[in-house]
């Protein structure tokens, strides 16, 4: 028996459907690249704190600039991230 997310979820091989919440997750996802978390798609880690404090910098934009016009869940996922990731970037830069 298939759930509601089974549903929603695209078949193998196809993109997500875009929305606001995949467009802030390929940002915190570029962040982990730079923050040398993952690697980037070269199979690759190299950090980079000027391209993670940048996407920092963007995502607090796009929370600056979308105040109350987001669902609760898309609310959330900015504040968390952002949270997250500034936290991440200090222990980053004090390693360095």
């Amino acid at each position: 028996m298939s759930s509601p997310d089974d549903r929603d979820a695209p078949p193998p091989g196809q993109l997500p459907k875009l929305d606001f919440s995949i467009f802030v997750m390929s940002i915190i996802g570029s962040a982990h690249v730079h923050l040398g978390d993952m690697p980037g798609p070269d199979g690759h880690s190299e950090r980079s704190l000027d391209l993670a404090q940048q996407n920092i910098e963007l995502l607090t934009l796009l929370e600056e600039k979308t105040k109350g016009n987001l669902t609760g869940e898309e609310e959330r996922l900015l504040t968390q991230a952002l949270d997250e990731l500034r936290e991440r970037l200090a222990e980053v830069s004090k390693e360095t």
